[in-house]
């Protein structure tokens, strides 16, 4: 008897521990199932998530779709605090309301652009003011690296032009103290390359003023009323971006003598001219901007640019005499190796009629000469053979021919 209940509870203990062992496996695989369930679920979530952005994404996108364009307009005048003039883009006047939610008043000033509604034409919005990309990329955003220094034989020159563009800019307390109106423009005049545009980048090195360049072929354009209006808008930006100093080079591209009997291309360019000659001119002050133009033929100009009150001031700009040759090569052989018979004073004699365009060609050519040569540094034999090459060009009689410029004016 007491055998077989041995046996007995054997039996049923091994019952039981297989129990709990199957019990325990199947635990386990609700484990992992749960887990994977888990893991599913927060995978749909996530889904559902970026599903649900997606189509508020496309929906805002359709609503964009269906909202009617908006009509392009100009404000002419704000009657009170809720309604203006607006002149819209097709040409007529309308009384338009507008929202101080959506639009700030301080921003509708006359000449504005705003958005206005197709239906209702409504202010909805207030639009930058469009401007050309081409007028925009005139700004020279980095300092010209040019001083005061770089210039030989200009000290009158120098001097002037501080006195009509730099010191307005950099010291207007002196003209408000004596009460007086410093200078609008001034007109630089000289043969090619006797450093016309070198002074000009001089004094926006000396000064803070942006400096705004643009070539008077640049505004030259092939439809009628484009370069006008291109000249409207580089005013306009040198008188947002004030102080600045706006560089006209080559200006008798669009400021020669009118005449009666011109083609269509010409008068478009007169065009352009006389939108010129009103922006310098101008009812309204300018604020700190200052207009140097610079030109090699200051005789085919027109009278009415050259009047007091547009370029006030005209700077002659001669070529070199023997001094300020001189003067021009210390300049630019300063960081070259010289042989001691290098005589700079020679030089200059050798070089009658060269501009500083010249003399900075003789010496980059006579460096060049040196390296060919593989020599260690620069001789007087390398400047001699560089001057022979340099001054054998065919413009030698047309500098001679405009060497005395100011008698043009007289």
């Amino acid at each position: 008897m007491r055998s077989e209940g041995i046996s007995y509870g054997e039996g049923y203990s091994r019952f039981l521990q297989d129990k709990m062992r199957q019990l325990e496996e199947t635990n386990l695989l609700l484990r992992d199932r749960l887990e994977k369930i888990e893991q599913e679920s927060r995978y749909y979530q996530e889904m559902q998530v970026r599903y649900e952005r997606e189509i508020k994404r496309l929906r805002s996108e359709l609503e964009k779709l269906r909202t009617p364009p908006m009509l392009v307009g100009t404000v002419v005048n704000v009657i009170d605090g809720k309604r203006l003039v607006v002149r819209s883009s097709t040409g007529p006047q309308y009384v338009v309301t507008y929202t101080r939610q959506y639009v700030e008043p301080s921003a509708l000033v006359p000449g504005a652009r705003v958005a206005l509604n197709q239906e209702s034409l409504a202010v909805v919005s207030v639009l930058p003011s469009a401007r050309d990309p081409s007028v925009c990329g005139m700004e020279v955003i980095e300092s010209p690296d040019v001083d005061y220094s770089m210039i030989g034989g200009l000290a009158e020159q120098i001097e002037e032009i501080r006195e009509v563009v730099e010191l307005p800019l950099t010291a207007p307390e002196r003209f408000e103290r004596v009460g007086v109106e410093p200078p609008r423009g001034v007109l630089l005049i000289g043969p090619p390359g006797t450093g016309k545009t070198l002074l000009a980048k001089a004094v926006a090195k000396r000064t803070s003023a942006t400096f705004i360049r643009v070539v008077g072929s640049e505004l030259v354009q092939k439809y009628i009323g484009e370069g006008a209006r291109m000249v409207r808008e580089l005013f306009a930006m040198a008188k947002e971006k004030a102080p600045s100093i706006l560089f006209i080079d080559e200006i008798d591209a669009i400021a020669t003598r009118r005449m009666d009997d011109g083609s269509s291309g010409e008068r478009e360019v007169q065009r352009t001219l006389m939108q010129l000659l009103a922006e310098i001119d101008g009812f309204d002050p300018r604020g700190n901007v200052r207009i140097i133009g610079a030109t090699n033929r200051p005789d085919i100009l027109d009278p009415a640019l050259l009047r007091p009150g547009r370029f006030d001031r005209i700077i002659e700009i001669p070529i070199p005499d023997k001094e300020a040759r001189a003067e021009i090569f210390r300049i630019h052989t300063a960081r070259l190796k010289l042989k001691r018979d290098v005589d700079l004073a020679k030089l200059a004699e050798l070089t009658e009629n060269a501009t500083g365009a010249d003399i900075k060609a003789i010496v980059t050519e006579a460096g060049m000469l040196t390296v060919k040569a593989n020599k260690r540094a620069v001789g007087m034999e390398e400047f001699e053979h560089a001057i022979k090459k340099v001054m054998a060009n065919g413009h030698r009689d047309y500098l001679m021919s405009l060497k005395d410029m100011s008698a043009m004016f007289r």
